[in-house]
């Protein structure tokens, strides 16, 4: 009996492992964290149904924040907007809210922000200008009453597929480079529905390129030439001088962008849609585009662009002088014997440059030299640009012929436009006209 005692008592229960102990404490500790999460989530996705509930009804019943009815009949400036800004919910809606009831809300928000006052069927389109690759120029009047008191105008009509946001820019740049003579100003707009439209000031003879060549015959044969065309190239000076005030490239001029009211007086710069405005974007000196392989205007474009992606300031003056060898060639399409746009690309890269245009006078020929000066820092700017036009005109009304009393008056009339417009060349704070 001893034995078998002793035999028991020497067999008690081993005590656990340390490591069992461990395993078992966080075993336990998982399910315990499992448990809670699962609750969090469960309230959160009960939360979000309600919500995303409570959203769909209002829609349903329209009872959606609106604007009040005085300000439906004004017109809003656009505004440009970055592209993660424009994906945020509105200030109301919580961040959980689904993509459908965003954009659906985002619609809605938009339609109440401008009531168009016109459409497409409200014009009456009467010449054809020019087509661009985003829009088409006409002239054109209402069919019923004017436009800002303006029974002729020029209208652009958006082709399908350019976005309502790529407009909204187009128009605020045009609204803040409003009363320069020698910008086409923007009368009205329509950016809520498609095709979008915008109404401009009229122009008697459409671009200055289709004018050029219309008119090649006539005009070779004026001795006079030479000064008419320094006195168009000064006024298209005179506009970019302005865009460069106000902080904006216009990363398209081209003597097609040029409109003519009357010759060589009124000339005015257009097409505003791959314009940039530098005051808002983060580089108040350059523009670097996001999408390096979007379409532009490769024989008009500098090098620097096509090495760096880079278009300053100084990329408008290149523009500025291939319109000047444009204007002497009256409308040829610049590197004319470049066919391919890998080989115009790769010409402008290494140094390529348009020949001298037959009869260009030596102060011109200098100035679009000096416009396509490498690196592009010693390009000139276009206010100095302006005053080297300037000298020259006043040059032109001291050599004149006092036999001829017309062309005396005429010039001397050129000679105090000039000097008026030099004054006048930074315009004021903007006003709104619209």
């Amino acid at each position: 009996m001893v034995g078998n005692h002793t035999g028991v008592s020497a067999c008690p229960d081993r005590p656990l492992d340390p490591l069992a102990y461990i395993l078992i404490g966080v075993l336990a500790f998982a399910i315990l964290v499992f448990m809670l999460l699962g609750v969090v989530c469960f309230k959160k996705y009960r939360s979000l149904v309600q919500t995303i509930g409570e959203l769909r009804g209002k829609l349903l019943l329209g009872t959606a924040p609106r604007l009040e009815a005085p300000i439906m009949h004004v017109r809003p400036v656009p505004a440009v907007v970055e592209e993660d800004e424009e994906d945020e919910p509105p200030p109301q809606a919580p961040l959980q809210q689904s993509s459908t009831v965003r954009s659906s809300s985002r619609r809605l928000w938009k339609g109440l922000q401008q009531a168009p006052r016109f459409t497409k069927s409200d014009l009456n389109l009467v010449q054809l200008i020019k087509a661009g690759k985003e829009g088409v120029f006409y002239q054109a009047r209402m069919t019923r009453g004017t436009c800002k008191g303006h029974s002729m105008f020029t209208c652009k009509i958006s082709k399908e597929g350019v976005r309502s946001k790529h407009i909204d820019t187009e128009v605020s740049i045009m609204r803040k480079l409003v009363h320069h003579k020698n910008i086409l100003q923007l009368l009205d707009w329509n950016t809520t529905e498609e095709p979008y439209i915008l109404i401009m000031e009229y122009v008697s003879y459409g671009t200055l390129r289709t004018f050029l060549q219309s008119n090649r015959v006539h005009l070779s044969a004026d001795p006079e030439l030479q000064s008419l065309l320094t006195i168009a190239s000064y006024h298209i000076a005179l506009a970019m001088q302005h865009l460069s005030s106000k902080m904006i490239v216009h990363c398209d001029l081209a003597l097609r962008n040029v409109m003519v009211n009357k010759f060589p007086w009124e000339v005015k710069v257009a097409e505003f849609g791959l314009a940039r405005d530098l005051a808002r974007m983060s580089s108040r000196r350059s523009s670097r585009w996001r999408n390096p392989q979007q379409r532009v205007p490769l024989r008009w474009y500098p090098p620097e662009y096509f090495k760096n992606n880079y278009y300053s300031f100084k990329g408008d003056v290149w523009a500025f002088g291939i319109v000047l060898w444009e204007m002497q060639t009256f409308g040829m399409l610049p590197y004319p014997n470049l066919e391919t746009s890998e080989t115009v690309v790769y010409h402008i890269c290494i140094g390529h440059k348009n020949t001298n245009p037959e009869g260009c006078r030596p102060e011109i020929l200098h100035i679009m030299r000096d416009c396509w000066l490498e690196p592009y820092s010693l390009r000139p700017s276009f206010t100095d640009i302006v005053c080297m036009l300037e000298n020259i005109i006043e040059d032109d009304a001291d050599y004149v012929d006092v036999e001829s009393s017309q062309i005396l008056a005429k010039d001397e009339a050129e000679c105090h436009e000039a000097k008026c417009l030099r004054a006048a060349s930074v315009i004021l704070e903007d006003t709104n006209p619209i």
